[in-house]
C-alpha cells in the first residue's frame, strides 16, 4: 500500500502535465481526463484511509522515501512522504471535495472555451496541495506551498482579459510571498540549529534549543500561515481573489488553500508548544482576525465577497484553536473539515445562483430565489444552517468545541477569549442570516427582461447535494465518543484543559447568540424591503464594506512607505556613494591632468628638470656636511 502514496499526487500532476501540454486537440475531452484523474486520487486516497483503518493505533504512520533529492555533502535534501492520520484527513478533503468541484466545474465551465486549461489547473493544485501535506520535510512542503502559490494564482486570474482579475491575481501573488518568506527564513534557521529540515530530526532536537531560536522559527512559520490562511496582517488578497470563478473560490478559497495555514501550525506543533509566548501570539491573530473578516462579512452586497469575509472569520477560529496548543489542535482540524463542507457548499451554492442571475453577484439584486431555485436553495440553506451552529448540524459540533477550547485555556485569557468567540458566533449567525434572506426570501429585485432565474444542471447540483449531506451529519459523526479527537490524538496530542464553565452553559450560550444575530438579521432584512440601493450607513458600515480601510492601510503605510524609503535609498545613493565614487575619480583625474603636464616630449624641459634635481641634491649634501 506504501506504493499508492506516490501515485496519489502522480495522477492529478499527470493531468496538469497532459491537459496543459496536449494542446487544443484535447478540447473535447479534458474536463472528462481532469475530473476522472481527481477521482482516481481520491480513490487511492480511500484504499489508503481503509489500509490505516485496519493497522493498530501505534502502527498507523508511514514513511515512503521516494529518492535523495539533493544529496551533497553536508546538506541531504530527500523526497520523502509521511501518511498518519493529519495527513490522512487533509487527503481525503482535498481529493474529495477537490473531484466534487471538479464535476461541478464540468456545467459551470460549460461554454468557456479555455475549459481545458482550467482543469489542468485545478489538477495542478490538487497535487501541489497533495505534496504539502504528505511531505515529511519542511523543504519538500515548501515546494507544495509554493506550488499551491502558483495555482492559485492562476486560477485566480483565469479571465485576464478581465482587468479586475489580473490584478486580483497580482495581489494574491505578492501578499503570499510575504508570507513564504516567512517559511523559506524559518527552515534555514531549521537548518542552521539542527543540520536538518526533517520532520523526524526537528520535531526530536526542539526541546534542546535556546528559547530565541525556537521563538524566531514559531513567529516565522505563524507569517506563512498567515499568507496561506488570510489571517492579519495579510488578510487583504481574500475577498478580491473572488475575481476568479466560482469554483475556484470553492476549492483554494474555501476548502484546501487557506487551510494549508492550519495544518502547518498543527503540524509544527511541538515547536509551538515549546515557546508559549508564540501561541499567544497566533491566539491573538486568530481572534482579531475572526472578528474582522466577521465585520467585513457584514457590509459586503456581493455574495462571493460575503462569504470571502465568513471564510477569513472562521479560519480565524482554527488559528485561535491551533493558538491553544494541544487543547485545540483536534477541534481545529475538525471544524477545518466540517468548514471545508459547508462553506464548498456554499461557495458552490453562490456559483449555482449567479449561473441563473447571468452572473449578477449583488444581493440587492436577487430576492425571492427560492421559488426558481429550490435545489439550491435547500443545499445552500443547510450550509447556511451549518455555519451559523445550527444545533445538529455538523458546524455546531466542531464550532461549539473551539469556544469550550477557549474557556478552557483558563484564568482572565479564557474568559477573553470564549468572550470573542461567542461574539464571533453572534456576529456569524448575523450576516449568513443577512445573505441567505437576501437572496432567497423576500420580494424579486431583478429585472424580468434581463434576467430568468433558472436552476442549475445536474452536473451542479449534485455536488451541492453531496456537500449538504456533509455539512448536516460530518461533525455529529467526529463527535460520536470523541472519534475525531481519538483519531488524531496520536499525532496533535490532547489535553481537556480546565474551563471554569460546563459544556452545558457554553451550549445554550452558543444557540443564545446565535438567535440573536438571526433575530437582528431578521429585522433588518426579513420584516423589511431591501432597497436597490445601499443606504450610506455608519462609520463602522462605510469602513467594513472598504474591509475595514485593510488596503488603504497598506497603500499608506507599504506602498507609499516604500515609495518614501525607495527615494531615500536613491538619494543616499546619488548624492552620496555617486559623490564618493566620482568625486574620487574626479580628483585623480585632475591630479593625473596636472601630472601630465610634467611629460611634454621635450629633451631641453627633461634635461633643465635633471639639472635642477641634480643641483638640489647637491646643495643638500653640502648643507647636510656643514652642519
Amino acid at each position: 500500500m506504501e506504493n499508492l502514496i506516490a501515485l496519489l499526487i502522480a495522477a492529478p500532476l499527470l493531468g496538469a502535465a497532459v491537459l496543459l501540454c496536449g494542446g487544443r486537440r484535447l478540447d473535447a475531452v479534458g474536463h472528462w481526463l481532469g475530473t476522472l484523474l481527481a477521482a482516481v486520487s481520491f480513490g487511492l486516497g480511500v484504499a489508503l484511509f481503509a489500509d490505516m483503518l485496519g493497522r493498530s493505533t501505534d502502527s498507523r504512520a508511514v514513511h515512503k522515501h521516494l529518492f535523495s533529492w539533493v544529496p551533497v555533502e553536508g546538506f541531504q535534501a530527500d523526497v520523502g512522504f509521511q501518511l498518519d492520520q493529519l495527513s490522512m484527513t487533509f487527503i481525503l478533503l482535498i481529493t474529495g471535495v477537490g473531484t466534487l468541484i471538479h464535476i461541478y466545474s464540468i456545467g459551470y465551465m460549460e461554454h468557456d472555451e479555455n475549459r481545458r486549461r482550467f482543469f489542468g489547473y485545478l489538477n495542478l493544485f490538487l497535487a501541489a496541495m497533495l505534496l504539502l501535506v504528505l511531505a515529511d520535510n519542511y523543504l519538500l512542503l515548501y515546494v507544495g506551498w509554493e506550488g499551491v502559490g502558483l495555482a492559485s494564482y492562476l486560477l485566480i486570474g483565469f479571465w485576464q482579459h478581465k482587468p479586475s482579475a489580473a490584478t486580483a491575481a497580482k495581489k494574491a501573488f505578492l501578499v503570499n510571498r510575504v508570507g513564504d518568506m516567512g517559511l523559506s527564513i524559518a527552515i534555514m534557521v531549521m537548518f542552521t540549529t539542527w543540520g536538518s529540515f526533517a520532520f523526524s530530526t526537528v520535531f526530536n532536537e526542539v526541546g534542546e534549543t535556546g528559547d530565541g531560536r525556537n521563538t524566531a522559527i514559531g513567529l516565522m512559520l505563524l507569517l506563512a500561515a498567515c499568507g496561506k490562511s488570510a489571517q492579519v496582517p495579510l488578510q487583504s488578497w481574500l475577498g478580491d481573489a473572488m475575481e476568479g470563478p466560482t469554483p475556484v473560490s470553492a476549492l483554494i478559497h474555501a476548502a484546501t488553500m487557506v487551510t494549508a495555514g492550519v495544518y502547518l501550525i498543527t503540524r509544527s506543533g511541538v515547536i509551538f508548544n515549546a515557546v508559549p509566548d508564540v501561541q499567544t501570539v497566533v491566539v491573538i491573530v486568530g481572534a482579531v482576525t475572526l472578528l474582522f473578516g466577521a465585520i467585513v462579512g457584514c457590509a459586503k452586497d456581493d455574495i462571493k465577497k460575503a462569504l470571502a469575509g465568513s471564510t477569513m472569520s472562521q479560519i480565524g477560529y482554527m488559528i485561535l484553536a491551533t493558538g491553544l496548543g494541544p487543547i485545540g489542535y483536534a477541534f481545529a482540524i475538525m471544524h477545518l473539515v466540517t468548514h471545508g463542507f459547508f462553506k464548498a457548499g456554499l461557495f458552490l451554492g453562490a456559483g449555482s445562483v449567479m449561473h441563473g442571475m447571468n452572473d449578477e453577484v449583488d444581493m440587492r439584486r436577487y430576492g425571492g430565489l427560492r421559488k426558481y431555485m429550490p435545489v439550491t436553495f435547500v443545499t445552500f440553506g443547510l450550509g447556511y444552517l451549518a455555519i451559523i451552529g445550527f444545533p445538529g448540524l455538523s458546524g455546531f459540533w466542531s464550532k461549539d468545541k473551539i469556544i469550550e477550547a477557549a474557556f478552557a485555556k483558563g484564568g482572565t485569557e479564557g474568559w477573553i477569549l470564549g468572550a470573542v468567540t461567542l461574539l464571533g458566533a453572534a456576529i456569524t449567525a448575523y450576516y449568513m442570516t443577512r445573505v441567505m434572506l437576501m437572496t432567497f426570501f423576500g420580494e424579486k429585485r431583478w429585472n424580468e427582461d434581463e434576467v430568468h432565474p433558472h436552476e442549475s444542471p445536474s452536473t451542479m447540483t449534485i455536488p451541492m447535494i453531496v456537500l449538504a449531506f456533509g455539512s448536516v451529519l460530518a461533525g455529529g459523526l467526529f463527535s460520536i465518543n470523541e472519534s475525531f479527537v481519538k483519531w488524531l490524538e496520536p499525532v496533535t496530542s490532547f489535553s481537556h484543559g480546565d474551563s471554569p464553565v460546563s459544556e452545558g452553559v457554553v451550549t445554550a450560550s452558543t444557540v443564545a447568540v446565535l438567535l440573536v444575530g438571526v433575530g437582528l438579521a431578521w429585522a433588518q432584512y426579513g420584516r423589511r424591503p431591501v432597497p436597490a440601493v445601499a443606504p450610506r450607513g455608519s462609520l463602522l458600515t462605510r469602513a467594513a464594506r472598504r474591509d475595514l480601510l485593510q488596503d488603504d492601510f497598506n497603500h499608506v503605510v507599504l506602498v507609499r512607505g516604500g515609495e518614501h524609503l525607495t527615494r531615500s535609498l536613491v538619494y543616499v545613493d546619488h548624492t552620496l556613494v555617486d559623490g564618493v565614487v566620482n568625486g574620487t575619480a574626479a580628483g585623480f583625474g585632475g591630479l593625473s591632468g596636472r601630472l601630465r603636464k610634467l611629460q611634454n616630449g621635450f629633451a631641453r624641459s627633461y634635461a633643465v628638470s635633471m639639472f635642477g634635481g641634480a643641483a638640489v641634491l647637491i646643495a643638500a649634501t653640502l648643507l647636510m656636511r656643514a652642519v
